[in-house]
């Protein structure tokens, strides 16, 4: 994308020079379906376009990722994003996807989220309001909030039969006949709370088109079937196919659950953990949706790649522009560095400049020894510390035999002596030891 400028009136305006936005999702793998015309509305003029965000948490999770970097690409493309957080639909539940009704939040809560979201977001899409295509963000209950039940059942309702909203995949699966639970007026009537969203933005912000998830694909062809009814207008639909992993579970899950945006409910150690650790299929799809990476640079890094798997030169370039992205390069090079601890190739500086959380995400699971801190700042003798106070060595015995070849070390530094004495100058983070037996076992103590 690049700007020219021309004269108009004896003022410079810039106009945006686009990019086929179309084409962009096509390579990147991010194109499921679209409605006939929608290529041919973006490469007409600006258009304005929006997605539906859930607020039932106060953070995002990279599950979200997909649905926001289609949003990026489309600014990129000189186009105008809105994220519309469902405030009202939240407290109603899409039953797209979903075999049973959620929690409903109240106002309070989903407000609260939103607020969270709106900083996390402002992180990845440009809400400036000087420029043309700044991104915003709407909340549906601004306007859902407003109708009452009979003005909803006459200006929406009317304009969408029963049969057309039966015969969509979301519904049929939730009330056909493998169906157990059923499905409850409220959410049958979700696709007309959304089309109704649609309807709204298409009328006050001149928004024309919608994308999602492909299992959005009914929800949002409503919205453009309300449009056309209501006000003759031509509006458009474009979804993402659904992100799975290469052995076809679910994208974004961990054993310990979703792995968050927010820093204090997923490290960004543990963020960018999770990208490096990806298998190499899922790092090529995975480096063409989650980055702003040109096609030459996937496609160069896709190649090295290949040559010399066993480098994983793809994971650590998929982990290093989301950590980037989504926390800081700060926070990425921290990563990098408790990364290092466990493989042996930290130093004892490095080890001293994490800070307490990240090197509780390092060493998480690893035994720990409770020390009272007196006896620490006192001092003590490493014997007595690690074969006795702690029992991290069975036997002074053989702390000593593991000393004299050299594998025992005390934040990453060798024990050289059964003499030494440990004192409080060896606590990381003033409350933490790190103590090393051979190349892979660690052991914590605290003070306390």
């Amino acid at each position: 994308m690049h700007c020219v400028s021309i004269i108009n009136n004896k003022t410079f305006k810039k106009k945006i020079i686009k990019m086929n936005f179309v084409e962009e999702l096509k390579w990147r793998g991010m194109l499921h379906d679209i409605m006939p015309g929608t290529e041919e509305q973006l490469q007409k003029e600006m258009t304005t376009a929006y997605v539906g965000i859930d607020p039932t948490a106060n953070s995002l999770h990279i599950g979200h990722l997909v649905g926001v970097m289609m949003l990026k690409h489309f600014q990129a493309a000189g186009h105008k994003p809105l994220v519309l957080v469902g405030g009202a639909t939240g407290m109603i539940g899409d039953p797209s996807g979903k075999s049973q009704e959620r929690n409903l939040l109240d106002e309070e809560t989903l407000r609260y989220n939103q607020d969270c979201l709106q900083k996390q977001l402002e992180k990845l899409l440009t809400f400036d309001s000087s420029i043309e295509n700044g991104a915003e963000m709407v909340n549906n209950y601004d306007w859902m909030k407003e109708y009452s039940f009979l003005d909803f059942i006459r200006d929406i309702g009317k304009h969408i039969t029963v049969n057309y909203m039966m015969a969509k995949d979301s519904v049929k699966k939730r009330i056909g006949e493998e169906a157990k639970a059923g499905m409850s007026f409220t959410e049958f009537s979700y696709q007309l709370v959304q089309g109704t969203d649609f309807y709204h933005l298409y009328k006050e912000k001149n928004c024309k088109l919608q994308m999602g998830g492909s299992d959005q694909w009914g929800n949002i062809t409503t919205g453009t079937e309300l449009i056309r009814r209501k006000v003759g207008g031509e509006a458009f639909a474009l979804t993402c196919p659904l992100i799975t992993k290469a052995d076809g579970n679910k994208f974004g899950k961990t054993e310990e659950g979703n792995v968050w945006l927010d820093p204090e409910l997923t490290s960004p150690y543990k963020f960018y953990q999770f990208w490096l650790n990806v298998s190499d299929e899922d790092a090529e799809k995975y480096i063409k949706i989650f980055t702003m990476l040109s096609k030459d640079e996937v496609d160069s890094l896709i190649e090295k790649h290949r040559e010399e798997p066993h480098m994983r030169s793809l994971q650590q370039r998929l982990a290093k522009e989301l950590t980037v992205m989504v926390h800081s390069e700060d926070d990425y090079n921290t990563a990098v560095a408790a990364s290092k601890i466990l493989f042996g190739k930290a130093t004892t500086e490095e080890l001293k400049n994490l800070d307490e959380k990240t090197f509780l995400s390092v060493f998480e699971g690893v035994p720990m020894f409770d020390v009272e801190k007196a006896k620490i700042e006192t001092g003590m003798n490493v014997l007595d510390l690690l074969a006795e106070e702690t029992q991290i060595f069975p036997s002074k015995g053989e702390l000593r035999r593991t000393i004299k070849g050299g594998g025992a070390s005390i934040n990453k530094e060798k024990i050289q002596s059964e003499e030494i004495t440990v004192g409080s100058d060896r606590l990381l983070n003033n409350k933490y030891i790190l103590v090393q037996k051979g190349k892979k076992n660690y052991f914590l103590i605290r003070t306390v």
